[in-house]
């Protein structure tokens, strides 16, 4: 006898069963974000991914069906021509809570639900008004996402802002709105969060550049899934922004203002910027950019993206438009170029204006990248076209689903 003392009966087991629950409680988190973004088709994928038994797999499947986020299908059904034993199907639950996002931009603001798996459940018509006081506008869209939420009976994990500025953090300014006539340094965040609070809505509250938002939707969800380092240029209803993920994370530097990409001059002798300088990708590749290229007034009946989206589209023939076209393809591509050297991504997705100039002629638009890129033709980057529809309000419920996706017992305690 070496005088240790026999387990108790079912002490072994007890203990067992402990290690094995806590083992699963840790991968929750990573299981939800697996099925969220898509990559955890089944079970049998999800035990693989997170690397644990099929056991232990199988208890976190259903501990996420149990509150609500996930279904596990109860009936394992084998793909066609595969072998092997079939695997359970894991889906995000389509009446499970969701997230209220918000976007406000030169325009217009709207308001929506969005679930897991970045799907919109519900969203308002969009309002063509926006104050200069950024607390009667977000206190119009939170109003507005309370009645979508009173109206669907759905549970509230959060709510997240997307606003057309860099926004400052830790204290969430908005510092450079200029196309709203906020004053410069409001802060969004609080405001928001407050008007969130007072409206009832339950979870935390987040605020952030559109662009960023739109680039961590794009690679969860769109076009920029499955990429390393990814690079996203976008023009929305007027300037132009630039969001980065490195390693898989949207990268925001030291305070929250990494990739003012608007920035970039593309045209030395071209119009002044809000910034100082002239011919910026702000003013040298937005709607109005294109609109004034092509000898087109800006008519007050529709926005300004949808008009020169519409005009790229439709009337492409007219050579004052095709020349409009090569012209901000040709300017959008030095600044691509630059960010290439610059950043070596493994990806680029264009949103905004940008996803019809690159339709319209794609092979432009790429030969100016690679002709302007330190490695040619041997380094070219896929040049890709944003593919989900208000990727800034997914983004926006991005912010919001991440606390639940990083630990989801204590986010719906």
């Amino acid at each position: 006898m070496d005088g240790k003392a026999a387990p108790k009966a079912g002490e072994g087991t007890a203990s067992t069963t402990r290690t094995r629950l806590d083992r699963g409680r840790g991968a929750l988190g990573p299981a939800l974000e697996l099925v969220h973004t898509g990559r955890a088709p089944t079970r049998a994928v999800l035990t693989a991914e997170l690397g644990v038994t099929r056991a232990t797999a199988g208890a976190v499947a259903a501990e996420l069906e149990a509150l609500g986020l996930i279904r596990v299908d109860a009936h394992p059904g084998a793909a066609a021509g595969s072998q092997g034993r079939p695997s359970h199907r894991l889906e995000v639950a389509e009446d499970g809570p969701v997230a209220l996002a918000a976007q406000v931009h030169a325009d217009g603001w709207r308001a929506a639900l969005v679930g897991l798996g970045g799907r919109i459940v519900a969203t308002t018509p969009a309002c063509e008004i926006v104050d200069a006081d950024p607390a009667k506008v977000l206190g119009s869209v939170v109003d507005a996402g309370a009645d979508l939420l009173h109206e669907t009976g759905r549970r509230c994990v959060g709510a997240g802002l997307a606003v057309p500025s860099a926004v400052a953090e830790p204290a969430g300014l908005a510092l450079n709105p200029l196309h709203l006539a906020w004053p410069a340094g409001a802060p969004v965040r609080d405001i928001f969060a407050e008007r969130v609070r007072a409206a009832g809505i339950e979870g935390p509250a987040f605020a952030a550049n559109d662009v960023n938002l739109a680039a961590l939707a794009e690679h969860r969800h769109g076009a920029g899934r499955g990429a390393r380092d990814l690079l996203c240029v976008a023009t929305g209803h007027r300037g132009v922004g630039g969001a980065l993920v490195l390693d898989g994370r949207l990268h925001t530097g030291s305070s929250g203002l990494a990739l003012e990409v608007g920035h970039l001059t593309v045209n030395p002798e071209g119009r002044p910027c809000h910034c100082g300088s002239r011919g910026c990708l702000d003013v040298e590749a937005d709607p109005l950019a294109f609109l004034t290229a092509a000898d087109r007034d800006p008519g007050p009946e529709d926005s300004l993206l949808k008009q020169a989206d519409d005009l790229i589209r439709t009337q492409y023939a007219d050579p004052s438009v095709r020349t409009a076209t090569e012209t901000l393809i040709d300017r959008l591509g030095l600044g691509l170029a630059g960010l290439v050297n610059i950043l070596n991504p493994d990806r680029i997705i264009l949103g905004g204006m940008h996803r019809a100039l690159l339709d319209a002629d794609p092979d432009r638009l790429r030969a100016v990248v690679a002709d302007r890129s330190l490695w040619g033709q041997s380094g070219v980057v896929p040049i890709l076209a944003c593919t989900l529809d208000h990727n800034s309000l997914v983004g926006a419920a991005e912010l919001a689903w991440q606390p639940v996706i990083d630990d989801p017992l204590a986010a719906l305690a």
